[in-house]
């Protein structure tokens, strides 16, 4: 069975990358790598750490792009690798706008979609945008749903996908997380001063205004004389404007370049707490029993909210600071969190999947 991997972005890159390496052992699944590029520098980094060379590369990116672009550019450049390969089976992984235009593009040829990390609802449109309507478009599209988790396996089944087609793997970010963690140093030992509070934030509908409230909430966190606020900021040229315009030169506050994807799961490990918009480092962090303040009103990762390890905060400067006060100065509610149990997975959601392949391919 030859089957086409398309991704675009970091987050794609690192939670494929142990699906890549699964299928490059197999005897019966023929991986196909093709990257689209819609993130350069970090897709670019996070391909170097699992050593992963594409096959095709799109090479997409643009600067200050849109959706649309990205949309354009993925379904004019695909069609010759759709030609060249024709493989049996196309898969994507998530909700960037890679994951979408390529699941189109395999409808268009109907080529079978899987997608990996499917099920995932805020249950709000334009939240986060454009990714939640991406994910629901990609479900609809695919015809194998590798989803995380069983809350991810029971909203399919709501929305009326067959059982049948429908696999609980756990996540493939937790075993990109503990290869790295326990195989890969870092190419950089990044060390700060007193308690690490992590952060990163770039999500699209935060950029009017959410971004600025984000950093007001940490320049009051920042008075603490206990902390270091280390703030990986995105490349994306809107939020470094306002992440610069905010937080440089503010004591206590680091505004770092994204490190290289080894280098960051250390400073993950080595962090005292994190505040993040991302949809990964929820599980990253679940996975690493680090408490998280999730920088959203909504998430689509509502288990780790109900097992205690994440709490929504959202971009309310007031509350983010007080939360995370709560947290560093509170040790028994530090603790508890901390100790929650975590719900994405045990490392093997990779084995799954090709396991789940393999058959298909007898």
């Amino acid at each position: 069975m030859k089957v086409l991997l398309v991704f675009g972005t970091r987050p794609e890159a690192i939670k494929l990358a142990p699906v890549v390496r699964e299928l490059a052992a197999s005897s019966r699944v023929k991986p196909v790598v093709c990257v689209s590029g819609q993130h350069r520098e970090l897709l670019d980094q996070a391909l170097s750490v699992f050593s992963i060379v594409p096959d095709y590369d799109l090479r997409v990116m643009v600067e200050d792009q849109s959706p649309l672009d990205v949309t354009r550019a993925i379904l004019e450049r695909i069609e010759p690798v759709l030609n060249a390969e024709r493989p049996d089976l196309l898969l994507v992984q998530g909700d960037a706008q890679t994951a979408f235009v390529g699941a189109l593009a395999g409808y268009y040829r109907r080529i079978p979609v899987a997608h990996v990390e499917a099920g995932l609802r805020t249950g709000d449109r334009y939240a986060p945008f454009p990714e939640e309507m991406n994910r629901r478009l990609v479900d609809a599209i695919a015809s194998l749903h590798f989803a995380p988790t069983e809350e991810a396996r029971e909203r399919l089944l709501r929305e009326a996908v067959p059982p049948q087609g429908i696999f609980v793997t756990g996540n493939t970010e937790i075993d990109a997380l503990c290869f790295v963690r326990d195989r890969v140093p870092p190419k950089t030992r990044l060390s700060f001063p007193g308690r690490v509070v992590l952060v990163t934030a770039h999500r699209r509908e935060s950029l009017a205004g959410g971004i600025a409230r984000i950093c007001q909430g940490l320049r009051r966190l920042a008075e603490r004389s206990d902390v270091t606020i280390v703030y990986a900021v995105h490349p994306n040229p809107q939020v470094r404007r306002v992440a610069e315009a905010e937080l440089r030169g503010v004591a206590r506050i680091v505004l770092l370049d994204p490190p290289d994807y080894a280098s960051f799961v250390h400073l993950m490990a080595a962090s005292t707490l994190i505040l993040t918009d991302s949809g990964g480092m929820q599980e990253a962090a679940a996975a690493l029993h680090i408490p998280i303040l999730v920088l959203r009103d909504r998430t689509e990762r509502v288990e780790g909210v109900q097992t205690g390890a994440a709490r929504l905060v959202g971009t309310d400067p007031e509350r983010i600071a007080s939360e995370a006060g709560r947290l560093l100065d509170d040790p028994a509610l530090y603790d508890e969190m901390r100790r929650a149990k975590n719900p994405y997975g045990d490392g093997r959601a990779s084995a799954r999947i090709r396991e789940v392949l393999e058959r298909m391919a007898a």
